[in-house]
């Protein structure tokens, strides 16, 4: 089983309450991998985000 950690602040999701993670997530882009708990390589522009692990890839704003 694969551990998942908050993408905000990077602490185990399934320890604690994330819930101002969740709110302040809805207007920032992720900090930490949900998978492996890496810092992310963000970039923010004026049409939205992308967010890079060096182990899992990037990830963009919808």
């Amino acid at each position: 089983m694969e551990a998942s950690f908050c993408d905000r602040c990077g602490q185990l999701a399934s320890i604690g309450s994330h819930d101002a993670c969740a709110r302040a997530r809805a207007l920032e882009p992720p900090r930490y991998c949900s998978s492996c708990r890496r810092r992310l390589v963000v970039q923010v522009t004026p049409l939205g985000w992308s967010a890079r692990c060096a182990e899992h890839g990037t990830s963009v704003s919808a």
